[in-house]
Formats: C-alpha cells, structure tokens, sequence
C-alpha cells in the first residue's frame, strides 16, 4: 500500500511542474497538509459541541464522552503530508542541484523546520492576543470549551492553502526556466558542425 502511495507523484502531473516528480511529491504533500488541517478543524469543531452538549464548558479537564479514535484521521494524514512533503524536497535538492550544493540545501531544510517552530509560536501569540481584546475569550483560551481552537484550525487551512498556491507559482517560474535552458541547449547542438578528423 505505501509503495502505491509513493509512486503516486510519478503517474500525477501538475501544470507548473510536469517534469519534476519530486516537486509532484512535494505538492501532494501540501495539499494533504491542508485536508488534515480542515479534518483537524472539523473534529474539534464537533469535541468542543460535546462538551457543551454535556455541560462541560466550564471543566476543561473533564472527561469527555468521546472516543479518541476521532482524531486518528487528521495524524493519518499528517504523517503522509509529512512523507510526502520532507522526501520530496530532499529529492528534489539531490536530482537538481550539484553535490555540494545538494548537501548545503539539506542542511538548510532543517534549518527551515526550525525557523517555522519560531513562526508558529509567534502566530500563537497573535492569535491569541488579538483574539482576547475588549475582555473576549480568546480562541487559544486554556479553557478548549470556552476558546475556539477550531477556528484556529481553519485559519491554519487558508494559511495551508495560500502556501500551496504559491508553491504553484515558483513551479511555474521553475518549469519555465527549465524549457528556456533546455531550449539553449538543443540551440546550440544544433549549431555545432561536425568534421571528419584528417586521415593520417
């Protein structure tokens, strides 16, 4: 089942990066990211009705009726944004770019997984301070009844979806250099004129 998973990049095609497999691996990797982050925003949408439901919205730390198999979809689906997303950047990095450079460029991915755990707590302390003005509950409230975490959920998505788009775009400018350099090349193979080598 993986292995069909895995060759999927090969048989899907997108319009910006029809000759890039792993750029293909990275797109479906986003778009995945996106689908989990909507799941995620949909089942705590439905845990925090519950609780209401149930009168719990003032005990945060009750058990909640509410089988955790619920949230098994979303981390399903992280985990092949995941496989999808990181394997394909570093085959990417290792097919286009030279040895040392393609080590380099490795080097700096994690560099960016770090660089976006910075971002995202930044992101929560915007949310949450501009969520809680004039005396509202803020949507990262440390009460989850009571907060909106849903709602946080789905600006994620958009955020998700945006990247995505613009993921489009740099295949597009990618793809485009690529046909122009190719172009180059066969221009000048077929200038070149070939002669017979003198016999000796």
């Amino acid at each position: 089942m993986m292995s069909y998973f895995r060759s999927l990049p090969s048989k899907i095609q997108w319009p910006a990066s029809r000759y890039q497999p792993a750029a293909n691996s990275m797109g479906i990797g986003l778009v995945i990211a996106c689908v989990a982050m909507a799941v995620g925003a949909i089942t705590e949408g439905i845990r925090r009705r519950i609780a209401i439901e149930q009168g719990l919205d003032e005990q945060p730390a009750a058990t909640l009726n509410m089988s955790a198999l619920w949230f098994m979809p979303q981390y399903i689906l992280f985990g092949f944004a995941e496989s999808f997303n990181a394997i394909g950047q570093i085959e990417f990095y290792y097919s286009q770019f030279s040895k040392n450079m393609s080590s380099i460029a490795v080097a700096l991915f994690t560099v960016g997984l770090a660089a976006a755990d910075l971002v995202g707590s930044v992101s929560v302390n915007i949310v949450n301070s501009a969520t809680s003005k004039g005396g509202k509950e803020s949507w990262l409230s440390s009460n989850l009844n009571k907060g909106h975490l849903d709602y946080y959920y789905w600006l994620i998505t958009i955020l998700g979806f945006i990247n995505f788009m613009y993921f489009l775009v740099c295949c597009w400018f990618y793809g485009s250099f690529e046909d122009a350099k190719a172009g180059i090349s066969d221009e000048g193979e077929d200038d070149i004129e070939y002669r017979a080598l003198p016999s000796s």
